[in-house]
């Protein structure tokens, strides 16, 4: 069986949200075995899941981004909707536009130390969709 749920975040700063509550608040109770797959509709944000115990963790996440990305560089194209537009594509591309997580006795099967991030590459990126997919 699947279940689908659809789910319009907040708008966010730029940087790295935890964003698990918005997930397990939307999807409500959850089967006890099964996949949970969450996918973002957008080009300019990226999702994954990493470290959410310490918050340095997510400030080193954006510098090093934007040391690999760097905006504002002549050689980008793609320019009309500001410096940090092309990049925010290119991080998307390496974030990642999906994670999977198992589901076990009707919880999601994290561990310790992990969370489920929004990652928000653009300056004023707006309010970001997710489809949530599960599937017991």
């Amino acid at each position: 069986m699947v279940k689908q749920v659809n789910i319009t975040l907040p708008a966010f700063e730029r940087g790295f949200h935890l964003i698990d509550t918005y997930i397990n608040s939307a999807c409500g109770e959850l089967p006890q075995t099964g996949i949970m797959h969450v996918f973002i509709l957008h080009t300019s944000a990226g999702i994954c899941i990493n470290e959410n115990a310490d918050p340095t963790v997510l400030m080193d996440f954006e510098t090093v981004f934007n040391k690999l990305v760097p905006e504002g560089m002549s050689y980008y194209k793609h320019d009309m909707e500001g410096d940090d537009d092309m990049p925010a594509h290119i991080k998307a591309v390496m974030a990642g536009t999906s994670v999977t997580i198992p589901i076990t006795n009707g919880k999601l099967h994290l561990g310790t130390w992990q969370g489920i991030y929004l990652c928000e590459f653009r300056n004023r990126g707006g309010n970001r969709k997710l489809v949530v997919s599960i599937y017991s």
